[in-house]
This record gives C-alpha cells, sequence and structure tokens, in this order.
C-alpha cells in the first residue's frame, strides 16, 4: 500500500472519527449525563466539604466541555483506527475494505473496551476510592494493552491453525485461546469493590451500561462510516459500478 493510499484512508479515518463522535455524542448526552448528576447529587448530599467553587459550570461540562472531549477522541480514534486498517489490510482474511473495516472496528471494541471493561467497569462520581486512583488506572491501561496483544496474538494463532484444522476449528481454537488467558488475567489482577455505602445499584449499573453503549456506537458507526469510505479509495471502480447498477435497476426502462 503506497503513501498516497494511507494518506487518503487516514484523512477518511478521521473523518468518519468524527461521523461516529457526533451519534457517540448524542448517547452520551442523553444516556450519560442525566447518570453523572444523579450521582453528583448524591455526592454533595453526602459531602461534609462546603463553600468550595467551580472553575467550570456543571452546564458547560455536560455541553461544551462534553462535545469538545467526545469529538477531539473521535478524531483522533479515527485516525489511529484508519492506520491500524491500513497494517491489517489483507492479514486477516479475503474479506472486502467494508468487511474489513466492521470486523476492525469489532475486534477493536472487544480487545480495547470491552475486555477492560468487564474487569474495571467506569465509575460515576461519588464512586472510587482517590487512595486507589493511580493503581486502578494503571491496572486499567494494562488490561487495554493486554487485551490488543492477545487480539493481535489471536489472529495469529487462527491463521497458523487454519492449513491444518480448518478455518472454522481454526476460529474456535483461537477464540478459546482468547477467553482462556483473559479469564487468567481477570483472576490473577486484583480487583476493588470502591461502591460507597447507600449508593443506588440500579444508578450504578445505569451508568455503566451508559458508558458501554457509548462505545459501542462508537466503534460500529466508525465500522460502517469508514468501511464506506475506504471502498471508495481502495476498490473505486466497483464502488461507482455497484452505484450505477442500483440506479440503472431503479430507472424504469421505457418501451
Amino acid at each position: 500500500m503506497n503513501s498516497v493510499t494511507v494518506r487518503n484512508l487516514l484523512v477518511r479515518g478521521m473523518l468518519a472519527g468524527l461521523a461516529a463522535g457526533l451519534l457517540a455524542l448524542v448517547v452520551a448526552y442523553f444516556l450519560g449525563e442525566p447518570r453523572v448528576d444523579a450521582a453528583i447529587a448524591y455526592e454533595e448530599a453526602h459531602s461534609h466539604e462546603h463553600g468550595g467553587t467551580e472553575l467550570v459550570s456543571r452546564t458547560m461540562q455536560s455541553t461544551a466541555g462534553l462535545s469538545t472531549g467526545v469529538l477531539v477522541y473521535g478524531v483522533a480514534f479515527g485516525g489511529i483506527a484508519a492506520l491500524a486498517y491500513c497494517f491489517a489490510l489483507g492479514r486477516i482474511g479475503r474479506f472486502g475494505p467494508r468487511a474489513s473495516a466492521l470486523l476492525l472496528a469489532t475486534a477493536g471494541l472487544l480487545a480495547v473496551y470491552v475486555v477492560p471493561f468487564l474487569k474495571y467497569p467506569p465509575n460515576p462520581p461519588a464512586v472510587g476510592n482517590p487512595d486507589t486512583l493511580d493503581q486502578r488506572t494503571t491496572l486499567y491501561f494494562l488490561m487495554v494493552v493486554l487485551g490488543v496483544l492477545l487480539a493481535v496474538g489471536t489472529v495469529i494463532l487462527g491463521k497458523r491453525l487454519a492449513p491444518r484444522l480448518g478455518n472454522w476449528n481454526a476460529t474456535v481454537a483461537a477464540g478459546a485461546f482468547f477467553v482462556l488467558l483473559v479469564g487468567l488475567a481477570y483472576a490473577f489482577l486484583p480487583s476493588f469493590n470502591d461502591v460507597p455505602k447507600g449508593f443506588s445499584g440500579t444508578l450504578l449499573w445505569q451508568y455503566r451500561l451508559a458508558a458501554l453503549a457509548i462505545q459501542v456506537t462508537l466503534w460500529t458507526a466508525y465500522g460502517l462510516v469508514f468501511g464506506l469510505l475506504a471502498e471508495r479509495v481502495l476498490a473505486p471502480r466497483t464502488a461507482a459500478a455497484q452505484q450505477n447498477g442500483a440506479a440503472a435497476q431503479a430507472t424504469p426502462v421505457a418501451h
């Protein structure tokens, strides 16, 4: 793949990340922010400290701050994912540009977010011990790195087993390898239970499910949008032919 193609895919990846970020922003605002507000209300009701001043208002945090953070993250995420796509294309099987983008997005969601999420799920305000913050942060990023490395190792293992076991059996064996090693990591890494007494369990899980919904929206939208844009770069004739064929079928034939 030449540098011009990589550059084109990188630009389109950032645009796809921006589009995915806009959709994730909608989910974050309507699903995540109400749970954050409820958690802050609990924290303020049980706090013994008074008289502090906010440097940034809650309204600003939930609008301009949220929008800026999610959209900047989406653009950066899209660029990094596009570079990963350039490396993976052709190495994960004989899939077209769209299928490869969606497969990469699914694998990325699993490795980068779901694997760490199941061990160290995000907490709303008022949940979490400040004394363990550094340790929890370090372990979370360790799980992210571990998830990515295991995902890459799973793909390599599956491809090496395929000639001897067949594609289906090799995929099952590689998947079992991934689940086994992730399970061992869950078993040996420390866990934390910092939920204060009296905090609503329903609110906690609503917040965590909202965080998961945001990431699912981001990765899924990115896979779909970037797959479409990548196809126009990698297979422009095929994409144009498909569009022309669809237009021809929709046009009535005059007699």
